[in-house]
């Protein structure tokens, strides 16, 4: 089977990009263009048998990521596989297993048989913890030891591989001259580069980088340069280290495109509101483009709680500044892991930030859905209003709460509303809501 990319390439408009067109309403020769110019890219895994592809990139909807995986001894594949099945009902169109103990191996599968949402992960998780239990250490890993679970991961059927192929040694002394606030808030970053400083090695996902896409191209899995110094805090943003590994994964998102593999970049983190276009811009200038996969960002380091609100924040400016994908944060981000509750929350507060991003971009199938919310209110349908909220589960749950009469007059002041007052008066008979 031909790579997509490589279809891309050659004229050829795969059933894939037919799929991601008709529901993203543009033509399926739009979607193959910016697939070939690798500004689109469509997550799905030849072996991932019953995914429904998603596309994402340059002119089409903001798509949002749910995280979920195993994480120490309170943590279980059953709990875990529930927190899929509400990331899914709340609209996530993603999902990322972020496994880092347990049985990853079944964790993964039965993830992948779940849902139908593409599944990402970071494969450098696993092969930690399978070095820790074989060695006696995660510091002893083997570089076959990582490449053999890169491989094993996207042979069962992962659509998207997170890999910290840019953070190099270069970069590491970097942040050494200059010094940081808070050095390392990336897991998997954290621990590559303990294990390169420990044993005096290169990162071998550098160093082996050919290695890596012939992986990738095997089985036309996505490959998501994440970022090992991605900031984390304020005061780090944009600093050298970031900026410099920003540069290497440009020069590897080139190589990647070469090779016939489609590639996304994971950036920030906690981002200042006055350089969230910045780093954007940065990022499309130096990685030629590249879909742009950001966590949050977060706009503020003092809303542990609420979280998932600071990321909405700079999802949305992020979003009308050019990123195509937003990885959720939850209230619990910080300070401890996410509930079923809290997954929803998050996976609805990144939606509002993307679809508030579309607008924003004139995306014509945003604007449609709000004009259409805005008839909704005029005419009292209270019905159809729930049916086009973002969250129609908690629209629906609070309106019962405070009628549950779907023919009753405005939420706010009943026979007395003062819109509809003023409509009659004005000569326009449809009713209004404050």
């Amino acid at each position: 089977m031909a790579l997509l990319r490589n279809s891309a390439l050659q004229g050829t408009i795969t059933p894939e990009m037919e799929q991601v067109a008709q529901k993203e309403g543009v033509s399926p020769e739009f979607i193959r263009q910016k697939v070939a110019e690798g500004k689109i890219v469509i997550l799905r895994n030849t072996n991932h048998h019953n995914v429904v592809p998603v596309a994402i990139g340059d002119g089409l909807q903001t798509k949002v990521s749910a995280s979920v995986g195993l994480y120490g001894r309170n943590t279980s594949i059953s709990e875990e596989i529930a927190k899929i099945k509400v990331a899914a009902e709340a609209g996530t169109d993603a999902i990322m297993d972020l496994s880092v103990s347990g049985d990853i191996d079944t964790m993964r599968k039965e993830a992948l048989a779940a849902t139908s949402k593409p599944l990402g992960t970071l494969p450098l998780y696993q092969a930690l913890a399978e070095a820790s239990q074989k060695y006696g250490s995660s510091l002893k890993m083997k570089v076959e030891d990582l490449f053999e679970v890169i491989e094993r991961q996207a042979a069962d059927g992962v659509d998207f591989l997170a890999l910290h192929c840019g953070t190099t040694m270069d970069v590491i002394e970097r942040a050494k001259r200059e010094g940081r606030i808070d050095p390392l808030v990336s897991y998997g970053g954290s621990h590559l580069i303990g294990w390169m400083v420990h044993n005096g090695k290169e990162n071998p996902l550098y160093e082996n980088f050919d290695r890596v896409l012939e992986i990738a191209a095997k089985y036309d899995v996505t490959v998501s340069f994440a970022d090992g110094m991605r900031p984390g805090c304020l005061a780090d943003s944009l600093d050298g280290a970031q900026v410099q590994e920003l540069v290497i994964l440009g020069e590897l998102v080139q190589r990647t495109r070469e090779a016939g593999v489609q590639v996304m970049v994971k950036g920030p983190g906690h981002v200042p509101l006055d350089q969230l276009k910045a780093t954007i811009t940065l990022q499309k200038s130096l990685c030629k483009g590249a879909p742009y996969f950001v966590f949050g960002p977060l706009v503020t380091d003092t809303a542990a709680g609420y979280d998932h609100i600071s990321a909405a924040i700079g999802g949305a400016i992020s979003s009308w500044a050019g990123a195509e994908f937003l990885c959720y944060v939850t209230p619990a981000e910080h300070i401890g892991l996410p509930d079923k509750d809290q997954v929803r929350q998050g996976v609805v507060a990144a939606r509002i930030a993307a679809h508030c991003g579309d607008l924003a971009k004139g995306m014509p199938e945003a604007v449609k859905w709000d004009l259409e919310m805005s008839l909704a209110r005029r005419e009292l349908d209270w019905e159809k209003q729930i049916s086009l909220a973002i969250d129609p589960v908690t629209t629906e749950r609070v309106w019962k709460e405070r009628s549950g009469d779907f023919s009753s007059k405005c939420s706010m002041c009943g026979q007395y509303c003062a819109m509809e007052i003023v409509s009659q008066y004005l000569g326009n008979d449809k009713k209004h809501v404050c």
